[in-house]
């Protein structure tokens, strides 16, 4: 997300005019607009112009618009929002107080501005314009006859493609057929990889069986990773599958001479996986090598804090609480060492809703505690989610809060 201009005092008024670069950056643009917001952009509205025949003709006009911000929805398909609202801004075409809907879209620039920027929206604003925190991976999850093509950014988790195939069993009358049917669907799959704008090139497969196949895999590893861009490139699956293909990769690289790959192989990260649906993500993110290469990003931390609570929850329960009135009391307590919630829990139209979690977050960071607000689009957050959205690592137990209805 680029920052062209920011004109804001923090816990007051301003603007910042801002362009999405990428899909990432639509669901922070989702979070960081709120109902009350204004926001001006360019935008396209049908108007009448008086004919020369005495009729009147439909004309698409493109202007500039300002709207006070009444709804907003978030396309995740289609990587846009639709901000609806009253027109503030006078127009020839558009009266003050009609109203209109704006669509934002990635390299599309508007001006958002607040009547107060709190410490929330001024942290997602930081973080969206830091390029050190982001996590760009692409993920092929595969086991036999399924595939899941899944792209990981700073924010957001996006199912690119879901791929299934009927595969005969490999034994008995059907296995003629096996073989057939097990390329076609490596084939399928192979079409939507190189159809993909990776940044990290994360392949996991199942039971591949022709060695040729890898030459498919190949083109696309060469084509889509960018070791000047990427932190690493991983490739995972379950059994040896990983360890063939890159065995592949690395003489085909040599007889080739593909520098990149040559000059970079020691971050190529092998990873094993127990299947391929979509909760393998956490077993890929939580391995050692990985997590060791991407240490410093936003992902990375909250997969690590998550890790820690659901660890202290196990061994030392009285040391970790879930739930808005658990979390609340451990608060009043002052004792908070890790805030974790869910950036779902600031989209409330409550304005006091908003402001006490705004409250929340700041108080834990002033009494040395550490805050950190999870994507609900990514798997870490999904799961924070499941816990109601919020939860906490303490720095001493609280027995007692067992007998507090959450």
């Amino acid at each position: 997300m680029k920052i062209v201009r920011k004109d804001l005092v923090p816990d007051g008024p301003g603007s910042v005019k801002i362009i999405p670069e990428e899909a990432d950056d639509m669901w922070v643009a989702y979070n960081l607009i709120a109902e009350g917001d204004t926001v001006l952009a360019v935008t396209v509205r049908k108007v009448l112009r008086e004919a020369a025949s005495g009729g009147r003709d439909a004309e698409r006009v493109k202007l500039k618009l300002e709207i006070k911000v009444e709804n907003i929805e978030y396309d995740k398909e289609g990587s846009a929002l639709r901000i609806r609202g009253k027109n503030i801004l006078e127009n020839e075409h558009v009266k003050i107080g009609a109203f209109h809907t704006l669509e934002i879209e990635p390299h599309r620039p508007f001006v958002l501005r607040k009547v107060v920027w709190d410490s929330l929206a001024r942290e997602v604003l930081r973080q969206a314009a830091d390029p050190s925190v982001s996590a760009d991976l692409a993920v092929v999850l595969m086991q036999e006859g399924l595939a899941h093509i899944l792209l990981i950014g700073k924010s957001l988790t996006i199912t690119r493609s879901r791929i299934e195939t009927s595969i005969p069993r490999k034994h008995g009358p059907a296995i003629a057929g096996y073989d057939k049917a097990l390329n076609k669907f490596f084939d399928n799959v192979l079409q939507v990889v190189s159809a993909s704008f990776l940044d990290v090139c994360l392949i996991s497969i199942s039971n591949m069986l022709q060695t040729d196949r890898f030459l498919f895999l190949l083109r696309a590893f060469v084509r889509h990773v960018d070791f000047k861009v990427v932190r690493c490139a991983v490739i995972a699956s379950p059994g040896f599958t990983k360890d063939q293909f890159h065995r592949h990769l690395l003489l085909e690289a040599e007889r080739k001479q593909l520098r990149p790959i040559i000059e970079n192989k020691s971050r190529i990260l092998l990873v094993h996986t127990t299947s391929g649906y979509k909760h393998s993500l956490k077993e890929v993110l939580d391995a050692p090598n990985v997590m060791n290469m991407i240490k410093d990003t936003k992902a990375a931390k909250e997969v690590q804090a998550l890790k820690e609570f659901f660890n202290m929850l196990s061994n030392d329960p009285d040391r970790a609480c879930y739930g808005p009135k658990h979390v609340e009391v451990a608060h009043e307590r002052m004792a908070i060492q890790t805030l974790l919630i869910t950036d779902e829990l600031f989209r409330s139209s409550d304005v006091e809703t908003r402001k006490k979690y705004a409250n929340l977050v700041d108080s834990v960071k002033d009494s040395g505690g550490t805050a950190l607000i999870f994507s609900s689009m990514h798997v870490s957050g999904e799961q924070l989610t499941q816990l109601t959205g919020i939860a906490a690592i303490l720095r001493f137990p609280l027995p007692e809060l067992e007998d507090i209805e959450m």
